[in-house]
């Protein structure tokens, strides 16, 4: 169990004061629903509209932004590249048909 739970109705961080989900909880919640990104969305999507709730004066993109938009980049390890990029010397050598 996280200790990085929202704290209602000002949707803080328990664990650590930040804007809820924190990047800690981010991270947890992504390896709970490793494999599952669209599960995730919507568990999520139930936050939003509860956060909504509690507080109307916020803009929807920032709360969509907040509780689901960052869903759809990609973690950090992810982005890190695996492509190698050719050497000078490969780019210039002849194309060979295997």
């Amino acid at each position: 169990m996280t200790t990085h739970g929202p704290v209602l109705p000002i949707w803080s961080c328990g664990g650590c004061d930040l804007p809820w989900p924190c990047p800690t909880r981010r991270r947890e919640l992504r390896a709970e629903y490793a494999g599952a990104p669209v599960s995730l969305a919507l568990y999520l999507g139930g936050y939003l509209v509860r956060a909504a709730e509690d507080m109307p004066w916020a803009p929807a993109g920032a709360l969509h932004r907040r509780f689901i938009g960052w869903t759809r980049q990609p973690s950090e390890v992810q982005q890190r590249s695996t492509a190698t990029v050719p050497t000078e010397r490969d780019r210039h050598a002849p194309h060979r048909a295997g």
